[in-house]
């Protein structure tokens, strides 16, 4: 078998990206095409991102990493037209653009996908509303408004192409399936858990509150801070983005602010809070699991990709998103009593071995329906 492996772009080490690096783990001879690709990043232990994977980039390598969120029509045609008639089987992985490349007939094409892509369909207007462009935002809402409707038609021909699609939640597969209109499988994303477990600590050594992530809208991180402040107990904010400074401006003195914690100090902070806090509505939320491999319960909002993994023994749920319903939640978590081995072993169903295992089992009963 001649395999490809398409992705969107890989310039971090998110979770997208460590889906890509598991896919490369599991069939390593199979070359990685991209738009754009950063070799900076190491993963904790120190090795370089990628650096024994063949990664081949095109014209748009060229172009500042800045310009990512620009190019999303750039990256469609891209896509649109690799050269990727040598492979018998193609598998791409996609929130955005990757999934726009053909194959020759009588070959494959699979596609992990990580969410119907977000600035098309369910969070359209979210971006419209705020763009993250800064003081581009009007020209960003113009070329959105412009685009749109054609973007969405040549999105939703590229999916119905897929011999096969691979969500990462239940969620998501719901978001496929209206979107779409495609069956798809569950597969949910790799999770470097055993990092994670080494920190795990007795609750009684606990203290505080923490959340993690883009400091965007759409994330929620303000129920965060505000039913923190409400409360005033701790609470650990890791990260930043657009809402940065917002956020700081109405965050009480309970409330600290971390923007630079390394991938080797991640497992600390997680596992000594009393829980992690996820308010937003995600595709499927690898920072909550990395917490829970930490031994750390989560608080999350009852939606999106935490259903899949938030039970009795993990954590609990608020069901309004306001900052009164979380901190309703955050109280309630004083009465219950949470095994940091507990919420660990939930973590252990994510495991890279149990993603590369379900991918191997799911691709050869795809190829012998050829």
């Amino acid at each position: 078998m001649r395999i490809a492996i398409v992705c969107d772009w890989l310039l971090g080490t998110g979770g997208a990206e460590r889906v890509v690096l598991e896919l490369h783990r599991l069939y390593p001879k199979a070359p990685i095409y991209t738009s754009q690709y950063d070799s900076s990043p190491k993963l904790w232990f120190g090795d370089k991102w990628f650096e024994d994977a063949d990664i081949r980039t095109g014209w748009l390598q060229k172009l500042p990493k800045s310009l990512k969120k620009f190019l999303p029509v750039l990256r469609a045609w891209y896509f649109s037209r690799l050269d990727l008639s040598g492979f018998d089987l193609v598998i791409s992985s996609s929130g955005a653009e990757a999934k726009f490349v053909k194959v020759r007939e009588g070959a494959k094409h699979i596609s992990y996908i990580h969410a119907p892509t977000h600035y098309y369909w369910a969070r359209y207007d979210d971006y419209l509303a705020n763009p993250g462009f800064g003081l581009f935002d009007p020209v960003a809402r113009i070329g959105l408004k412009l685009f749109v409707g054609p973007m969405r038609r040549w999105d939703y021909k590229a999916a119905q192409r897929l011999a096969h699609l691979i969500a990462n939640s239940n969620y998501t597969k719901e978001q496929i399936k209206k979107y779409y209109g495609r069956d798809s499988t569950v597969i949910h994303p790799p999770v470097d858990i055993d990092r994670f477990k080494l920190l795990n600590k007795s609750s009684n050594l606990r203290h505080g509150f923490v959340t993690a992530g883009r400091q965007t809208p759409y994330k929620k991180i303000d129920l965060a801070v505000e039913a923190a402040t409400l409360l005033k107990v701790p609470l650990t904010v890791i990260g930043k983005g657009p809402d940065h400074r917002w956020l700081k401006k109405i965050a009480g003195r309970s409330v600290t602010f971390l923007t630079n914690v390394s991938d080797e100090e991640m497992p600390q902070r997680l596992g000594e809070a009393k829980a992690f806090i996820f308010p937003g509505v995600d595709d499927f939320g690898i920072a909550a699991v990395e917490a829970m491999a930490a031994g750390t319960p989560v608080i999350a909002f009852r939606g999106g990709g935490a259903l899949d993994y938030i039970n009795k023994d993990s954590g609990i749920f608020f069901n309004e998103q306001t900052a009164e319903s979380l901190a309703a939640a955050i109280k309630k978590l004083d009465s219950l009593k949470f095994s940091p081995e507990k919420v660990s072993k939930n973590s252990s169903r994510f495991s890279p071995a149990k993603f590369q295992k379900s991918i191997a089992v799911l691709v050869r009963s795809s190829l012998k329906t050829q």
